[in-house]
């Protein structure tokens, strides 16, 4: 286990996960781990659960961890979308070498199923574009903003949700979302999209009178993501849309998100309804079975 409040702590015969939940961490080693690989080796780790927060330009440390742990020979699971963005040939790559799992389930739409959907449930098709709204922060805000809360009082209120990047800049700002278009490009459509070649545009030029007065005339702002081919590159952008009634981006509230997938064949959605960080917690989980299970 690795975290702010505990440092490094390894044992090889495992942690107590009640202890650990009632808050009585292990005592700090006589000789601290130094660095991610020192850590791995002294706890012999079979899977690395990474889950660092998103630093949108670098994908870094996530892809380090990352690496290190392939390298020593775990499984190396994320709900950190940026490695896929900034190394997701090098780790798939590094994986498969090492007769590994790398597994990224939980960086979108948390529990969702949407990378290990393609692979498993829909071969034989071709994904041709998508459109979504993917950040649940920034949905928080704008939905707290129509119910009469400043921007500001709108952010804090996210915040105590606890679905806020550890920087809400990268929220609100659209980083997050922009990382998420171009994983789900690279992934699921084939093409090694840059986060350069995302056009974004976060929420923080939307006055908090045009949120409202749309909202009262039957209409809603929402921070949508798209993506879609030109020939052998993919376009994705991320901005605030002003939606209609009857689109159902519009009807999502709170932490809720959706996505529409358009094949070649058909079209289809999926909806994730307000949720938790549970729900972030079952994506890791879900890979983890996925990892160990034949």
């Amino acid at each position: 286990m690795a975290t702010r409040r505990a440092g490094w702590v390894a044992d090889p015969d495992g942690l107590n996960p009640l202890a650990i939940l009632n808050g009585h961490w292990p005592a700090p080693p006589p000789q601290p781990c130094r660095n991610v690989h020192e850590w791995l080796e002294k706890a012999r780790a079979d899977v690395l659960f990474e889950a660092s927060s998103l630093v949108p330009q670098t994908g870094q440390p996530a892809i380090e961890h990352l690496k290190a742990a392939l390298e020593l020979g775990a499984h190396a699971i994320t709900a950190n979308k940026g490695p896929i963005v900034h190394a997701f040939r090098e780790l798939a790559t590094l994986a498969h070498e090492k007769q590994k799992k790398f597994l990224y389930e939980a960086t979108v739409m948390d529990g969702i199923p949407i990378f290990s959907l393609f692979p498993l449930g829909l071969p034989a098709t071709a994904l041709q574009s998508f459109a979504g709204v993917l950040n649940s922060t920034t949905n928080v805000v704008l939905t707290e903003i129509e119910k009469g809360r400043s921007f500001d009082e709108a952010v804090k209120r996210a915040q105590a949700i606890g679905v806020v990047e550890t920087d809400p800049a990268a929220d609100i700002d659209g980083w997050d979302s922009a990382v998420k278009v171009a994983a789900l490009a690279i992934v699921l459509m084939g093409v090694p999209v840059r986060l350069e070649q995302v056009q974004r545009t976060g929420i923080r030029e939307l006055s908090e009178e045009k949120i409202r007065s749309v909202r009262a005339a039957g209409m809603r702002y929402k921070l949508v993501c798209r993506a879609a081919r030109r020939g052998d590159s993919v376009d994705c952008t991320v901005q605030p849309e002003l939606l209609l009634a009857s689109d159902p981006l519009a009807n999502l509230e709170g932490t809720s998100s959706a996505i529409r997938f358009d094949l070649d064949v058909f079209s289809f959605s999926l909806v994730e309804h307000n949720p938790g960080i549970e729900a972030t917690a079952y994506g890791l989980l879900a890979d983890f079975l996925r990892a160990v299970q034949p």
